[in-house]
């Protein structure tokens, strides 16, 4: 036995999670997981995002000089696609969670993904599948010259749905929650993938960006291909040194069957002792690498589902961890929903913010015209240094403060994130109120360059790096820390379907709004925002931000946080 252990084969040598290798052998802690596993899939992170934001930054302005589309169309085809993007990972999770596990559902993913930016190249770069330049008129874009695009769009979209939620959540498994040290630095890890997120990001919004306005939409559109690529081929380059989390089934059939078999038990009194409730001992969660939860007072209902009664199906009679499970994913639920506002301001980002953009003075020196979605460039900038302050000082400095390892807890951040966006918008209406009275000014109502610098707008982005800082990463971290642990694809799908409908409902907001102001030939978003009202409709996207951040508080100081020490089967 000494033997053994000083070879490194001593169970204290194995993960204590239940992560296994591809072939479901458990691992050496020594030989898999760890930075050394998380430094291919962060990598591939910079490369993938880079392909992603390569596409997506300049989408708006392809649909509106390419494709000839209004602002409003445009803008509702990107968050709607963008949406598209955000809520397939539900899918992907399922399948993820339920049957392939998070690594071949990645890879199933990936190359649906490439199969799309392959049809989107080609779009781009043949001629005939696009309509002319503008001369006199614009001719709109025939109905196969759409089609294949946004067939391209969303073959992409629906690849994402497989690599979204499995890809941080794999890079979160390679930290076992049971080590002391490998759980310290998965506090860290979401800090480090979000920079690695936004140094891919920061590449699109400044090269990709150029290259599409100034030299060619066929190179513009190549390299993100090619990086894409590269990304998936540094991901496999890993895959001996991963671990991996078995499938536990459906997560949602498991959900459904303590609601069914609460429901059908509702007379029944739950009893006083938790003991006397229905669990499976320890040996049966060690067979399957499961934890064994322990019962909660929190959504009490749910517990009927657990009391014993003589029967023994599954949808009459559950254990207690499936109904504790089934309470973490409930209790998070209203979490997202008050996402769905804040997600809806970001899809702003990449539509309202670029078209302002377009209608100032972008020339930065004699020669050289800064593209309007390069602007995208200094939100990075500011979140990548926001992640490195928060991470490297913030935390140490609360830490000393709260006691508490985060140093703040992970909805006092996203918190502090929803509230710096309402000061945003509330800056953007008043910076579109200026640039509105210089336009009118010099008698641009009629449409127009206005006289004013381009990075007028500049505090916009940077004040959002700011609060993506703590907004994005709080959110995908919340979820990924709070979802059960047989469920971990779910809680960051959830994350990620707070997007999807933010960015859905912006596409109703903005449609409806236009639709109710044009009544009055005043429409406050039209194709010429110096005949616009963009001011008012950037102060009515602050009160929704601010009276959503209202319902966060109330929201945030009833939820009950899962416990942080379980008890390993």
């Amino acid at each position: 036995m000494a033997e053994n252990l000083e070879n490194g084969q001593g169970d204290h040598h194995f993960t204590k999670d239940g992560t296994v290798d591809l072939k479901g052998n458990p691992v050496l802690r020594s030989k898999r997981g760890g930075w050394k596993a998380c430094s291919f899939i962060v990598v591939y992170e910079v490369f993938e995002r880079m392909a992603y934001y390569g596409i997506s930054s300049n989408l708006f302005i392809y649909l509106t000089k390419r494709l000839h589309q209004g602002v409003v169309e445009a803008a509702n085809n990107v968050t709607n696609w963008a949406g598209t993007v955000f809520l397939v990972p539900l899918v992907g999770a399922y399948i993820a969670d339920a049957y392939l596990g998070r690594y071949w559902t990645f890879v199933a993913g990936s190359v649906i993904y490439v199969m799309g930016m392959c049809l989107l190249v080609i779009a781009v770069s043949i001629p005939s599948l696009r309509p002319p330049p503008c001369a006199t008129t614009c001719k709109p874009a025939t109905t196969m010259q759409l089609a294949i695009f946004f067939s391209g769009l969303y073959i992409l979209a629906l690849g994402n749905g497989g690599t979204k939620p499995n890809i941080s959540t794999m890079g979160a498994d390679q930290f076992d929650d049971f080590d002391p040290i490998e759980r310290t630095h998965k506090l860290s890890f979401f800090n480090w993938w979000m920079f690695s997120i936004f140094l891919g990001t920061l590449f699109a919004n400044t090269v990709l960006v150029y290259l599409q306005d100034n030299v060619g939409w066929s190179l513009g559109y190549g390299i993100p291909l090619l990086g894409l690529a590269v990304s998936v081929c540094i991901f496999l380059f890993g895959t001996s040194f991963y671990r991996h989390k078995v499938p536990q089934g459906s997560p949602f059939t498991r959900m459904a069957k303590v609601v069914v078999a609460a429901l059908k038990k509702w007379r029944v009194v739950v009893p006083s002792d938790p003991k006397d409730l229905h669990e499976l001992d320890l040996e049966e969660y060690a067979k399957k690498s499961k934890t064994r939860i322990d019962s909660t007072d929190s959504l009490r209902f749910l517990n009927r589902a657990a009391v014993k009664n003589g029967k023994t199906s599954p949808w009459i009679l559950c254990a207690v961890t499936q109904v504790e499970e089934t309470k973490q994913i409930f209790r998070m639920l209203p979490i997202i929903i008050t996402m769905f506002i804040p997600c809806t301001m970001i899809a702003q980002v990449n539509t309202l913010f670029i078209k302002q953009g377009t209608t100032l003075n972008r020339h930065i020196g004699p020669h050289f015209q800064i593209p309007p979605a390069s602007l995208a460039a200094f939100l990075t900038i500011s979140m990548l240094v926001s992640v490195v302050i928060y991470d490297r000082f913030f935390v140490n400095f609360m830490r000393n403060i709260t006691k508490n390892p985060r140093g703040i807890t992970l909805l006092q951040r996203i918190g502090v994130g929803v509230f710096i966006q309402s000061l945003i918008f509330v800056i953007a209406a008043f910076t579109e109120r200026w640039r509105l009275s210089v336009a009118r000014k010099h008698g641009l109502e009629k449409g127009g360059q206005v006289p004013l610098s381009i990075f007028i707008i500049l505090p916009q982005f940077v004040i959002m790096g700011i609060s993506d800082a703590f907004l994005v990463v709080g959110k995908l971290e919340f979820f990924y820390d709070q979802a059960p642990e047989s469920m971990k694809s779910l809680g960051t799908a959830c994350s990620l379907t707070a997007y999807g409908v933010g960015n859905f409902l912006s596409s109703v907001l903005l449609s409806t709004v236009t639709e109710i102001t044009r009544r009055n030939d005043n429409a406050w978003v039209m194709d010429n925002l110096n005949a616009s009202h963009l001011d008012y409709y950037y102060a009515l996207l602050a009160v929704l931000s601010f009276v959503n951040f209202l319902v966060f508080l109330l929201v945030s100081k009833f939820y009950s946080y899962k416990a942080e020490d379980f008890n390993k089967a």
